[in-house]
């Protein structure tokens, strides 16, 4: 199977090592995982924002820098979501029946990282090991638009030497939303708040989340609340291994 790391913009520009835990986590199991270097933004931020027209050429990027892959892997539920579900409406809007017709192709091709371990490779344990208390917060889109459940759960469960609290609110937005922060940012910040509160009341080391955006989000606020908390994207935690050492330690991020 010849897989497509679809890195995303957030992950390219502040959580690099992020991506580099995607591709060592799949090749470790075994997947063809490569980076399709001709990849750009998904063109969410400009659909969420009403600018279809402009996502036309975009869209049409992408499905020129992802065509060939038996299946494109993100960790993000976000822009998978924008995949599957937003190119197919910018492509009919587009009036190209051609690039319809290769959106409509990609789509059910893209997974967020946890369905794609889940549901294609059939793995629960992939051999992680992360020795911290964690608490898990299921974004928007991963949780609404893609439904993925109680796969990163599972996974988490499987790794060693973690221990995994539930988080309070655990399905309540964290206010992040992209633009949605900028726009209203009053509200954004009060949402974080609450979250940032819960997370505090888990008594966890490290937040774990499959979007890097809501870490981002959630760990400004529990680093400026000075409470010690790190941040780590799942696919982080599943890249960590006992053997790797410093793996584990680097896995971790406090925001500044």
């Amino acid at each position: 199977m010849k897989v497509a790391v679809l890195v995303t913009c957030i992950n390219d520009a502040m959580f690099p090592d992020t991506g580099r835990s995607v591709v060592r986590l799949l090749r470790r199991l075994g997947v063809d995982a490569g980076f399709p270097p001709g990849q750009t933004c998904c063109a969410q931020p400009m659909v969420n924002t009403g600018y279809l027209d402009e996502a036309v050429p975009v869209v049409r990027g992408f499905a020129e820098a992802f065509a060939g892959y038996d299946a494109i892997v993100t960790p993000s539920g976000s822009c998978a979501g924008s995949v599957r579900h937003q190119h197919g409406i910018v492509a009919r809007r587009s009036g190209d029946p051609r690039l319809a017709e290769r959106v409509a192709e990609l789509g059910p091709k893209t997974y967020e990282l946890s369905e794609f371990l889940v549901d294609v490779l059939g793995v629960t344990d992939v051999g992680a090991y992360f020795p911290h208390r964690v608490t898990y917060h299921p974004t928007c889109h991963s949780l609404r638009m893609l439904g993925v459940g109680d796969r990163p759960l599972r996974l988490l469960r499987a790794v060693r030497g973690l221990e995994l609290v539930e988080l309070p609110g655990a399905n309540e937005c964290c206010g992040f939303g992209g633009t949605f922060a900028l726009k209203n940012a009053e509200t954004s910040t009060a949402m974080g708040a609450d979250k940032a509160r819960h997370v505090r009341e888990t008594g966890a080391e490290v937040l774990v989340a499959g979007d890097n955006s809501c870490l981002l989000h959630i760990g400004g606020m529990l680093s400026r609340q000075r409470t010690g908390v790190r941040i780590a994207h799942l696919a982080d935690v599943l890249a960590s291994t006992e053997e790797s050492g410093a793996g584990v330690p680097q896995a971790t991020k406090e925001m500044k």
